[in-house]
């Protein structure tokens, strides 16, 4: 992510990841919830600045720009308010197919039970259905297939009691494998899919 200050100086919050506060006086990278690694180029007349660990932040007193160490006990002193008022982040659960078809394995099938209760802690929630195949088989053949596996597991979730209108579904086919095969190889990890619930 880049942010450019030379005419920018407002409140802004990205994602939970980047928390600035009057762009003018800080900028704060916080850690990623899943433990990856991010990174922000904050750029002002002066040049660039990356900010890459948790907690590294950029500080302007008038024009000069430094580096500083936050802490979370600082972050949450600053920006805790803030924080509070976002939405809760995503959640995702992947569910797996039996070969050839759009029954779930018997894992998967109690999986469902967690989605749901998922969905019922967010009111507001929306939830993205998206189904995917193994490379076995034609590419008409398997987007169809997983389009067959979304439009499933959509139902299963119907059924459970969760809006439809509040369910979307799409299939991709074989072109986002979990696991990468060549042609033609049954690899069950990627007779899937991936339930998103925001």
């Amino acid at each position: 992510m880049t942010i450019d200050l030379t005419a920018q100086r407002s409140l802004l919050i990205f994602s939970g990841l980047l928390l600035t506060a009057c762009v003018s006086e800080r900028v704060v990278l916080l850690p990623s919830p899943d433990g990856r690694q991010t990174a922000v180029v904050v750029r002002d007349a002066k040049g660039e600045t990356v900010l890459d660990t948790p907690y590294a932040g950029l500080q302007w007193r008038g024009r000069e720009a430094s580096t500083y160490r936050s802490t979370a006990a600082e972050v949450q002193e600053q920006f805790g308010s803030a924080l509070a008022a976002q939405p809760p982040r995503a959640r995702s659960f992947v569910l797996y197919f039996e070969a050839g078809g759009d029954v779930l394995t018997a894992e998967s099938q109690l999986e469902i039970k967690a989605i749901e209760r998922e969905i019922a802690n967010r009111p507001a929630s929306e939830v993205l259905v998206i189904g995917h195949t193994d490379t076995v088989g034609s590419l008409e053949a398997n987007d169809k297939l997983s389009l067959k596996r979304a439009a499933a597991a959509r139902e299963f979730l119907i059924a459970v009691g969760i809006p439809k209108e509040k369910i979307e579904a799409a299939g991709r086919g074989e072109r986002e494998p979990l696991v990468a095969s060549g042609d033609e190889v049954a690899e069950p990890k990627n007779r899937r899919v991936e339930i998103s619930v925001r």
